[in-house]
Parts: C-alpha cells; sequence; structure tokens
C-alpha cells in the first residue's frame, strides 16, 4: 500500500535567523524530520516525502544549502514545488541532481505511486504573492491527465483553490485555480488537490474534487476572519500530512495530519 509524506512551508531563512523574527523554522524543520523517522517503522511503506513550495523564506542559494543539509537526514527521498517564497533557478540549481527536477521552465513532474500518481504543479509568480498555473504547467497537466487512463489523480500545488477565510491569504491564493478545475472536473477518475501557503489544516469539496490545505512544521496562519485583519502568524503545533492508500472495506486515498514533536506513549489501551 503506497503512501508519501507532505511537508509543506518550511520557510528556512539563513542561519542565525527566525522567520519573521519570531519562528525558528530551522528547528522546526529538525523536529518535522525526526518525527517522520520515528515514525516511519510503524507506518505501511511510504516512498518519499513531497514538499509543496516556501522551501526558503528568501530564495537564496545559502538558504537552499541549509534545507538540504537538513533533508539529508530525512529517511526518504523528496521531490519539491516552489512556493511565492521560493526562487525558481536559485531551486533549480539546489535540486539539479533530482530525476524530478526538470531542465527548465516550470518545476513540475509526476509520480507513480502504482495506485495514484501525484502531479506536482508550479504556481510560483515571481516577485508576487498570489499563484498562477502558466499556459506551459496547464499542457503539463492536460499530457498527465490524459495518460492516466482514470487512475486516482491527486495536484499538488503551493497555493491553493480553496477559500481559507482568512481575507488577505485567500486574496494571494491560486488566481486561474478555476482553469484547474474544470480540469479535475472532466477528468474521468477520482481526483484530489493538496496545498500550503496557509500553514494550517482545510478541506473542502469543490465540484466532484476534495480539495485540501497541509499543516506546516512551523509558525501557522492566523484564523482571523475579520475583513481588517492584519495577516499574522501563529506560534501553534507544527504537523506534516501522511498520505496512503487503502484496500480496505474498499479501495481510497487517506490523508491524515502527523503532529511534529515527541509525545508520551504508545501504551496499550489494556495492560
Amino acid at each position: 500500500m503506497a503512501a508519501f509524506i507532505q511537508i509543506t512551508d518550511t520557510h528556512i531563512v539563513p542561519e542565525g535567523q527566525l522567520a519573521y523574527g519570531k519562528s525558528d523554522t530551522a528547528a522546526a524543520l529538525r523536529s518535522a524530520i525526526k518525527t517522520v523517522n520515528d515514525i516511519l517503522p510503524r507506518l505501511d511503506r511510504v516512498e518519499c516525502a513531497i514538499l509543496t513550495g516556501d522551501l526558503t523564506d528568501f530564495g537564496t542559494l545559502a538558504e537552499y544549502a541549509r534545507l538540504n543539509a537538513m533533508l539529508a537526514d530525512l529517511d526518504l527521498p523528496c521531490l519539491a514545488i516552489p512556493g511565492n517564497h521560493d526562487v525558481r533557478e536559485a531551486m533549480r540549481a539546489a535540486f539539479a541532481g533530482e530525476a524530478w527536477m526538470p531542465t527548465s521552465g516550470p518545476i513540475q513532474w509526476s509520480r507513480d505511486f502504482g495506485d495514484f500518481t501525484v502531479i506536482g504543479l508550479d504556481t510560483l509568480v515571481e516577485g508576487s504573492h498570489h499563484g498562477q498555473i502558466c499556459d506551459t504547467g496547464l499542457a503539463f497537466l492536460d499530457r498527465t491527465l490524459a495518460s492516466l487512463n482514470g487512475q486516482v489523480a491527486i495536484v499538488a500545488t503551493h497555493h491553493p483553490w480553496m477559500p481559507s477565510g482568512v481575507v488577505a491569504m485567500d486574496a494571494n491564493n491560486l488566481r486561474n485555480g478555476d482553469a484547474l478545475m474544470a480540469r479535475l472536473e472532466a477528468y474521468p477518475g477520482p481526483a484530489r488537490m493538496t496545498s500550503g501557503h496557509i500553514h494550517r489544516t482545510m478541506t473542502t469539496q469543490i465540484g466532484r474534487v476534495t480539495c485540501q490545505i497541509a499543516p506546516a512544521p512551523c509558525h501557522a496562519v492566523a484564523l482571523d476572519h475579520r475583513a481588517d485583519n492584519v495577516n499574522s502568524l501563529m506560534m501553534e503545533p507544527g504537523g506534516v500530512t501522511l498520505w496512503q492508500w487503502r484496500t480496505t472495506p474498499q479501495p481510497c486515498l487517506v490523508s491524515g495530519v502527523i503532529p511534529v514533536g515527541a509525545f508520551a506513549g504508545p501504551w496499550p489501551f489494556y495492560g
């Protein structure tokens, strides 16, 4: 039963700095890596980790080098797509040795897990906070979906299409998500979408497509629905997301959050 771990919004900053002067994102990622490594022996086969953008805070080569040094301790191979805090060519250089990294253009790829396929799409508009899938990305999506023959498809993006209710964040969501949704609605098989950007867990159904947002290992975007809210962060508990294929009582794709950190237990319910 194939599975992967989704890690999003790691926001790695230069050594000795805190993101936004508050968040120790490096410590949060190290804790997430330890959490994943510790739980892997208790899980069904997990093939890889997928990083859904905002890998770094400023997109510098030094930040990507620091990120890669930490990811070397993760007991899984990684694939990644960029977010609005990334810089495409610096990210391409940092992951140049990876088979999934294209040599030019949008950073997009597909990964076949047997029972399902993940399609990673590049939504980065450099210099802007909002997301957009370019024409090349939509064409890649069309070709990939056409090749799947109705297999379960998960589209991974950094920017979500679903609303969070946080006004300032929703203003910088995926601007052409309707084009993506039209394709997933027309796809003959089951389709899902997973994203980052909001740093907290959310799920909805848009038409026949289940959409969700994954939590970050570090800080969360403050949950504040007031129209005049100043976009803010909260030091809430972090998390990563486990995606797994289950076969009983019928074949299905299951996702759930794994809290980041060390916790007491496990103990048998009855000794």
